[in-house]
C-alpha cells in the first residue's frame, strides 16, 4: 500500500460511493446471465498524472473479491492518450456495476494530481512549497489530499481538528493578535498554530507574540515582498488568495516560503478515462 494511504478512509469513501451509485442493485447489469469471465481494460484518453489506482482496486474488492485488477502503471506516473492503465478480469456483472464508481475516482484524483503537478513544476527551481487547502469536494477530503501529494504538493491541515488557523474573525472575537496567540499556545501547545495577518503592523505583532507560521492572505506582490523583508526568516510565511497558475511564479519570487492554492482541489477538470471490454459475447 502506498505510504500516503490510510486504508480505513479509503474503504469508507469507496463504500459511500458504491452505495450512492448502486443502491439496492444495478438493474441493467442484472440482465446479464452469463457467468463467464469478462476481461476489460481502462484506457486514458488524454495525458495526465495517474492517481486513484488503490480506489479502483478497492471498488472491485468490495463488489467481488474474486475480480482481478492489475495496473500497468503506478500513481504518480505520467500517462498519455490511448495508454492502457489497467486490466480488470472477472464476473461481468460486478465489473460493469463498478465501472462508473471506479472511473469517477480515477478521473477526479488524476485531475487533482495533474493540476498540482503543473503548479509544482512551475516552481521547481525555487524553494517555495505548494500546499492545498480545505476547499475540497464534500466527502472526498482525504482522497483529494492524497492526490495533491501524488502530484508533488504538500497537505495543509486535514480539517479543523489537527491544526489551528487563526483568521481575522477569530482575532476579533478574542480581542487581539497577541491575546488569541497566547490562548492558542496555552491551550494547544502541541498543535501547529498559524495566524493570518493583514498588514506589516500585524505581521510584527504576530512575530513578537511567538507566531511561527503566518498566513498572508490576498496581499499584492509588492505587499508580499515587504512582508518577506520585514520578517527576516523569523517565521514561515505562506501566501494565499487569488493564486493562479499565471501568477504563481511572481508570488514565489517574492521569497515567501509556502503558497496555498485552493484551486488544486476545487477548480478541476476531470481526466477522461474509458473502460473497454475485450470480451463482449455474453448472453442476456
Amino acid at each position: 500500500m502506498h505510504k500516503h494511504l490510510q486504508s480505513d478512509r479509503l474503504v469508507f469513501e469507496v463504500k459511500q460511493a458504491i452505495t450512492e451509485d448502486i443502491g439496492a442493485g444495478d438493474l441493467t447489469s442484472n440482465l446479464i446471465v452469463n457467468t463467464n469471465s469478462l476481461r476489460t481494460h481502462i484506457v486514458a484518453k488524454e495525458s495526465a498524472i495517474l492517481c486513484g489506482s488503490p480506489w479502483v482496486t478497492e471498488v472491485y474488492n468490495q463488489l467481488d473479491p474474486n475480480i482481478h485488477v492489475k495496473f500497468c502503471c503506478n500513481d504518480g506516473d505520467s500517462i498519455s492518450a490511448n495508454q492502457v492503465i489497467c486490466v480488470i478480469e472477472g464476473a461481468p456483472h460486478a465489473i460493469l456495476s463498478g465501472e462508473r464508481v471506479a472511473i469517477n475516482f480515477l478521473q477526479t484524483l488524476s485531475a487533482v494530481a495533474t493540476k498540482t503537478n503543473k503548479f509544482v513544476s512551475a516552481l521547481k527551481h525555487t524553494n517555495t512549497e505548494i500546499l492545498d487547502t480545505r476547499k475540497t469536494i464534500p466527502g472526498l477530503r482525504y482522497s483529494q489530499k492524497y492526490a495533491v501529494k501524488i502530484g508533488g504538493g504538500i497537505n495543509h491541515r486535514l480539517g479543523l481538528f489537527d491544526a489551528l488557523l487563526i483568521k481575522e474573525n477569530h482575532i476579533a472575537a478574542c480581542g487581539s493578535i497577541s491575546e488569541v496567540l497566547k490562548r492558542a499556545q496555552n491551550t494547544y501547545p502541541n498543535k501547529p498554530i498559524q495566524i493570518e495577518v493583514e498588514n506589516l503592523e500585524q505581521l510584527e505583532e504576530a512575530i513578537q507574540a511567538g507566531a511561527k507560521f503566518i498566513l498572508l492572505d490576498n496581499f499584492s506582490i509588492n505587499g508580499l515582498k515587504k512582508c518577506v523583508e520585514s520578517c527576516r526568516k523569523r517565521a514561515v510565511l505562506e501566501a494565499s488568495g487569488g493564486i493562479t497558475y499565471k501568477r504563481i511564479k511572481r508570488v514565489a519570487q517574492t521569497g515567501v516560503d509556502r503558497i496555498s492554492v485552493g484551486t488544486l482541489t476545487k477548480d478541476i477538470t476531470a481526466i477522461d478515462f474509458s473502460m473497454r471490454a475485450e470480451k463482449t459475447s455474453y448472453d442476456v
